[in-house]
């Protein structure tokens, strides 16, 4: 066993011992220094592949964050849901998209129909 993969072994034990939220901060900071980027990735991955996908999509957009619900537009509404949509991730893009679609009057969802049709989608 590589010597930094044996310091990260014996990081975890500690982090798990003490259980706060500064151990795991620090875990992070030593992680960063003594593994891989891939080696960092895989383990990340690996710990939200061992969650429920709720608590993994929470965990994860608490650590990259994300949008959260948008606020009330307060001038007009398209500038401030372009800024929200800046910030959303794209589980949030898709679910309030298909949302508002479904909340429009069929007039409504015609002509945004004919607008994106019009539009060239990047596949």
């Amino acid at each position: 066993m590589k010597p930094a993969h044996k310091r990260m072994s014996r990081m975890i034990g500690y982090c798990l011992t003490l259980g706060t939220a500064d151990a795991w901060s620090g875990f992070s900071l030593v992680a960063a220094r003594r593994l891989s980027e891939t080696e960092r990735a895989a383990l990340a991955f690996s710990a939200l592949n061992s969650l429920e996908l709720d608590h993994a999509e929470m965990t994860a957009a608490a650590s990259i964050g994300s949008a959260g619900t948008p606020l009330p537009p307060f001038l007009g509404g398209m500038e401030d849901a372009r800024f929200w949509a800046s910030y959303a991730s794209r589980s949030e893009l898709k679910a309030y998209a298909l949302a508002c679609f479904n909340a429009m009057p069929a007039s409504d969802q015609a002509a945004f129909f004919q607008y994106i049709s019009a539009k060239e989608v990047a596949a």
